[in-house]
């Protein structure tokens, strides 16, 4: 069975790369990783003063790297040596965030975990109290962990059919388990995610795509494609609203999504141009998302279409356990 999903998923991203890449079109290279520790990026949280957090996920120590806005580490927060899967980050306020070790590819595990580490400038080695967090019912694998800009942090599952956005209490217990409280569908295979500093909206993305919500309803507001990476599984938002991301593999770019883009995924009027000839509508093609929305590269969505779930299920079993 490992064989049939390894080759079907083999054939899905070759598919992929044979149709034109959404690199373009007003997104932005900041830099790239220049640290080769940082060797599987799985979330991505801006910090104050241009300064960014990344972490690796399953199969490395408990730490987060700070690197500054030429893409050089200027921090490391070692908080625990023996995390189980470490997947994702949120702000916690000035020169933190919460650290996610909530991955759980076999959907086993009784509890998940969060913790407080401080971060920035400098290395340090840190003792966070650790919450434990339950699904009220049962394991799921989760790789997004998305705060509000009132502090409320928020869990996103990463499931086949489709995931879920789960609540973490206000006051967190350290001595028992924190039931979460589920709140509402996303779209399934979410790796990551993050609240606008509006508080209004939060984005979900998958490998290929984003997802905007409105907050607090749910309501599903647009979607737009991310740049065709190596394993693209990050996403962050900065308190400008400008919306980042990066991927997987050493020396992983940061990119900057198109001011344009986002507004429309928004709901908000992009920059006035000219209105395209009839010529150039004949030219532009249907706008799909890979991950079931809107707002795409039309081109990708016959062969996505066909082998969205290979290529998810390739990437799963290519991640650690």
């Amino acid at each position: 069975m490992i064989r049939v999903v390894a080759a079907a998923g083999a054939l899905g991203l070759a598919l992929i790369s044979a149709t034109p890449a959404h690199a373009a079109g007003g997104n932005e290279v900041l830099f790239a990783f220049s640290d080769p520790r940082i060797s599987e990026a799985s979330a991505l949280t801006p910090l104050a003063g241009g300064l960014y957090a990344t972490t690796n996920d399953s199969g490395d120590s408990g730490r987060v790297f700070t690197v500054d806005s030429r893409g050089d580490t200027v921090g490391v927060s070692h908080w625990s040596e023996d995390p189980v899967d470490v997947e994702g980050l949120a702000p916690a306020g000035d020169n933190q965030v919460w650290v996610g070790d909530i991955g759980d590819n076999n959907g086993v595990w009784d509890s998940v975990r969060i913790a407080k580490v401080r971060v920035g400038r400098g290395e340090r080695t840190v003792s966070p109290t650790t919450f434990e967090l339950v699904y009220p019912d049962g394991p799921h694998n989760a790789e997004a962990l998305l705060a509000h800009p009132d502090g409320r942090v928020y869990v996103a599952t990463k499931d086949w059919g489709g995931g879920r956005l789960y609540a973490v209490p206000r006051r967190l217990d350290p001595d028992r388990p924190n039931t979460l409280k589920e709140i509402a569908p996303v779209l399934p295979m979410a790796t990551d995610g993050a609240f606008f500093p509006d508080g209004k909206h939060l984005l979900i993305r998958g490998y290929y795509s984003a997802t905007v919500y409105a907050w607090p309803s749910m309501d599903r507001v647009g979607s737009f494609r991310t740049p065709d990476q190596e394993q693209g599984e990050a996403i962050g938002v900065t308190a400008k609203g400008d919306v980042v991301v990066t991927s997987e593999g050493i020396r992983a770019e940061v990119i900057r999504m198109s001011p344009d883009l986002v507004h429309r995924a928004l709901g908000i009027d992009p920059s006035p141009t000219a209105e395209p000839t009839p010529a150039d509508k004949a030219d532009q093609p249907t706008q799909r998302d890979d991950d079931g929305g809107e707002d795409g590269d039309g081109s990708n969505a016959g062969p996505i279409a066909l082998v969205a779930l290979a290529v998810a299920a390739y990437f799963i079993f290519r991640k650690r356990t």
